[in-house]
């Protein structure tokens, strides 16, 4: 249980690191855990999501913006600015959101919770996955005229599973690691034992 402030700035602290080391694709070339971030925000931070989710929404827009301008020709010739990119406040807001609903519905280490992580995850990413893919395709600058239903769902298909693989790999191994952290400092594995 995260029950004070300091292990909870830990996790923020190690949650923003995750997501400046992966997201720039500067440092290291390991896929964006963004997503993930987002989810273990919700589930680890839901008691401070009046400023947590803020500030990694904005460390997020900081990161895309020293990349874009640094390594293109700049910030609105990029392909992924447009009118579309703010509704990933929206699809991170769907991932934040699951991760609070894991911490509020989670009952221990046991199969109704893992149902229920299974659950939330794959519920949280669709949702965000579909905002964020839906509002880059239907309204971005990037894809061609006319669009169509059927070329979207074409897009959605081939881009999907990778999303989905990446958050869920994430997820797993920070839950995983908590658990272990859990085991080996010796605290009983309560209902409480990984979330806030």
């Amino acid at each position: 249980m995260l029950q004070s402030s300091t292990q909870r700035s830990c996790v923020l602290i190690a949650l923003a690191l995750l997501m400046a080391l992966t997201r720039t694709h500067c440092f290291c070339l390991l896929p964006d855990a963004s997503w993930a971030v987002f989810f273990l925000g919700g589930f680890w931070l839901q008691s401070w999501r009046r400023w947590a989710f803020p500030l990694l929404i904005l460390e997020a827009g900081l990161i895309d913006l020293v990349v874009i301008t640094r390594y293109t020709q700049g910030l609105w010739n990029h392909a992924c600015i447009s009118p579309a990119y703010g509704f990933l406040v929206v699809a991170y807001g769907a991932l934040w959101l699951g991760g609070c609903w894991l911490a509020r519905h989670a009952t221990g280490l046991n199969m109704p919770t893992l149902g229920r992580t299974i659950f939330a995850l794959l519920t949280s990413e669709a949702s965000c996955y579909l905002v964020s893919n839906g509002s880059f395709y239907w309204i971005g600058k990037q894809v061609s005229v006319p669009r169509s239903f059927y070329v979207w769902l074409m897009n959605l298909t081939h881009w999907y599973l990778p999303f989905l693989g990446t958050t869920v790999l994430y997820v797993s191994l920070a839950l995983l690691g908590a658990l272990l952290g859990t085991h080996l400092s010796g605290t009983p594995a309560s209902r409480h034992a990984v979330r806030q």
